[in-house]
């Protein structure tokens, strides 16, 4: 449950064992709440619930805490909540694009049950604050060519936190799993016997495009698309594969492929690419400086340059991108004509 209310000095009991509810100890403490936690109903006093606003019960038996409330006299709203889960473990949560508003719901769940989270620097931050009041937060992000926190380093934080009786979560922007390092953060994990939870987030691969209008595949102009990680420069054999899947109609999608947009490109053309084949970059998507631009193979270097684009961007190419394009209503002319 997101609190969002102002509590600010209202006495709230927290009933429960303290590990159990130590999730809701956080949030309502949080919010400003005076929080007046209570372990055992056998503990439960007239002091502790005098004047108290609301009463929060948490993890089973419920009906014990009633009969102590009721023991002491109290008249008091009481709302019931599932038991933290047990620390101990990690979960590797997939933030989507950055839009706070697209984490998914075990996302949010995952959040809410975090005692530390690890947060990278495209994952939607804001909705840590939100979800996990109280929890550490610890930033481990990158930007490129700057690993301030080296990834085994954070993998030794995750597994010392969670060996220490912790809920941890890996928060990472997109997918844990699309170029995530999602499976070596998993693999580090099980050396250590510590279980984890994988929860998928909406990749930028699909998601940023089609915010700029581009969906990566449509009926009879691209069957397919392949997501690739422009980090690095491609190679040779790379660059040929890229270029007979275009000629084969399909969809390029390049995530971080800014920096090495030229060697694509020229490499892309070398191969057998059409020049005149389209290539969009959509920069910062999902927030209010998100910008599309468009070009060609040929175009692309000179374009992007002139546009001052930048990371976070997602490189589309292919036919789908004049779908972004004045050429809209022509290229569905055009494929409707073949039956589309």
């Amino acid at each position: 449950m997101l609190l969002t209310a102002d509590l600010a000095d209202v006495p709230v009991l927290v009933l429960g064992d303290p590990h159990e509810a130590r999730r809701a100890h956080r949030r309502y403490a949080a919010a400003g709440a005076d929080v007046r936690a209570v372990a055992e109903p056998a503990l439960l006093s007239a002091a502790d619930v005098a004047g108290a606003a609301l009463a929060v019960v948490v993890g089973p038996a419920p009906g014990r805490w009633q009969d102590a409330l009721r023991r002491t006299g109290a008249r008091v709203p009481v709302v019931q909540e599932p038991a933290a889960r047990a620390g101990g473990r990690v979960s590797l949560v997939g933030g989507g694009p950055g839009a706070e508003d697209l984490l998914t719901v075990r996302a949010v769940s995952a959040l809410q049950d975090a005692d530390v989270v690890f947060v990278d620097r495209l994952a939607p931050a804001g909705a840590v604050a939100a979800a996990a009041p109280g929890a550490e937060i610890v930033p481990v992000g990158k930007t490129p060519g700057h690993h301030p926190v080296p990834q085994s380093r954070i993998q030794e934080l995750m597994v010392e936190h969670a060996l220490a009786g912790r809920s941890v979560v890996r928060l990472k922007g997109g997918d844990p799993y699309v170029f995530g390092r999602g499976g070596e953060e998993l693999a580090a994990c099980a050396a250590h016997g510590i279980p984890v939870d994988v929860v998928p987030g909406i990749t930028s691969a699909v998601s940023v495009p089609g915010a700029a209008g581009i969906p990566v595949t449509f009926r009879e102009v691209s069957r397919m698309f392949t997501v690739a990680s422009g980090h690095v420069p491609f190679s040779e054999a790379e660059l040929t594969h890229f270029a007979g899947l275009g000629a084969a109609g399909g969809t390029l999608v390049v995530l971080m492929g800014v920096a090495t947009l030229p060697h694509l490109v020229a490499g892309l053309v070398r191969s057998g690419a059409d020049p005149a084949t389209p290539l969009a970059v959509v920069e910062r998507g999902f927030t209010d400086r998100q910008r599309s631009t468009v070009s060609t193979l040929a175009r692309a270097v000179a374009d992007t340059a002139a546009a001052g684009c930048g990371s976070p961007a997602v490189v589309v190419i292919g036919p789908v991108v004049r779908l972004a394009t004045a050429e809209r209503d022509a290229f569905l002319a055009e494929v409707t004509a073949h039956g589309c």
